[in-house]
This record gives C-alpha cells, structure tokens and sequence, in this order.
C-alpha cells in the first residue's frame, strides 16, 4: 500500500468519526518508526496547532495508547494526571479538553492512532468509544489487506516457470485475485490485477485460442484451482454458494470442460491462469 492510500484510509477513518459521533475534532496519523507518530490528518481544527506535531510512545494520550496499545482518553487533558503533558501547549491553542486516542493495531503492532476530542470537559461516552475503535478497525483491515498484498507481489514478482516454486507462485496468484476486490485504492488494485495477468499469460502457448471469462469467473477458477470446495471459494470471495456454482458452470462452458479438474487444466493452457 503507497503512502498517499495509508493516508487517505486514515482521513476517510476520521472523517466517518467525527460524522458519526459529532466530537469537535478528529485527527491522527500512522507511525513511521515503532515508537513516534506524526498528525498528519486533522478535521475540525480551528488552528495549526496539531498538524504535524510528533508524538513520542509514552508521552502525553497518545503516546500512552502508543505504549499500551490500547484506548486511553480523559476529560479534561491540561488536569488529567495519569498522562504527562509535553503537548499541552498545542492541546491549548486548539483549545481541547476531552480527548480519546485509539491505537490501530495489526498483528500486535501499532501502526497508527486515532483521535476525537471535544472542546468541553464533557464525558466521551461508550458510543463516541465504539465508533473510535471500529474506525480504528477499518484502518486496521485495510493494511492487513495492503500488507498482505506486497508480500504476494513480491513472491511473484520474477517467477520460473520450470521451478517446482511454481506451485506457490499459484497459490499467490489465487490470493491476490481474492484480495483485489477487497483494496479501496483504485491503482493498486489494477497493479494487483496486471500482475496476475502476467502470471497467468507466461506459460500460454502462441497456438491456444483465447478464452474469454468474466472477472469473477477467472477469480472462481483461481480458488479452485487451489483445492478450495465450492463452500470456501464462497466465503473468500464474499459470495453466495450458488452464485459460485453459476460462476464455475459458466466458466466450464466457456472452456469446454466437464470438471472442475479440466476447466482448470484448459485455464492454464488458455493463459486464464498460471
């Protein structure tokens, strides 16, 4: 995932935040090293205070979720005692008093904060907390899914067609179909899909007529391709069971086959896959 889709997952978090909840500002930013943040995206602001401001693991709320790796907040943040206070200066300019911070975590590690604040000493309450932690959640998936996919092109990158590798150079191909549908970012997820148009094309041969499937059906195919039943190309997908099965018969016709292990066959020959 490029820097400029992390940021704009992190403000479109933030923007359903503040539109959801009604808090007076929201801001955050994702970490560049593990142990300082700097708020790169702010909503609400009445000055500059905040943007850009670098926060240090273990200082101030943010720093605290940091540490814990868990929601903190406070009512009023110049009088809480239970956080230090190197940023109340900028916390002052921009004239906050309740403030929460929500750590986006994935896979144990905090890539990212999350902040609403309210310019009232006003309790932030359960409904304000859960809107928090599931906009965090949303930023959460969506580098899971960013993560995911730069390990699998950086598997597929050079394949070797007459390497036994090839077989998970297969397997990546399959993965990446099914997490293309899932990437908000419009250039990514046709670079997810180019690649795979090169995997499935580079052990075609020039005399096999073209095949043409639909999306779907190649991504179908693809999961079958790796042994997945109906049952789990459907759930991987985020398909029903019976569209799957249309899918496939679809895909058989178009190839001539009469099992699932020919169409697969007659993909690969055809360049449909790898």
């Amino acid at each position: 995932m490029s820097d400029s889709a992390e940021v704009a997952e992190m403000q479109a978090a933030l923007v359903r935040l503040r539109r959801n909840t009604g808090v007076s500002v929201v801001f955050g930013g994702l970490l560049h090293d593990p142990h300082r943040l700097r708020i790169a995206q702010v909503s609400g602001a009445r000055t500059s205070a905040l943007q850009g401001l670098g926060i240090s693991a273990g200082n101030g709320l943010g720093g605290k979720s940091i540490a814990l790796s868990r929601p903190c907040g406070v009512t009023d943040y110049r009088k809480a005692r239970h956080i230090s206070h190197e940023y109340d200066a900028a916390v002052t300019a921009e004239g906050l008093c309740s403030v929460l911070a929500v750590p986006v975590v994935v896979r144990r590690r905090v890539r990212g904060v999350l902040y609403g604040a309210m310019r009232q000493p006003v309790p932030l309450g359960d409904r304000i907390f859960d809107a928090a932690v599931a906009a965090a959640r949303d930023v959460e998936q969506a580098l899971v899914v960013r993560d995911e996919v730069r390990q699998l092109l950086t598997k597929v990158r050079v394949p070797d067609v007459d390497s036994v590798s090839w077989e998970k150079v297969r397997e990546a191909y399959g993965e990446l179909r099914a997490l293309a549908p899932l990437v908000g970012d419009p250039a990514l997820r046709e670079t997810i899909l180019s690649v795979c148009t090169r995997l499935s094309a580079a052990g075609v041969q020039a005399d096999q007529p073209a095949v043409a499937l639909t999306p779907r059906e190649v991504d179908v195919l693809a999961c079958v391709a790796s042994g997945a039943t109906n049952a789990a190309t459907a759930q991987r997908l985020g398909l029903r069971h019976e569209t799957v099965k249309g899918y496939l018969r679809d895909a058989m016709r178009k190839l001539g086959a009469h099992t699932r292990l020919e169409a697969v066959v007659a993909a690969r020959r055809a360049g449909v896959l790898p």
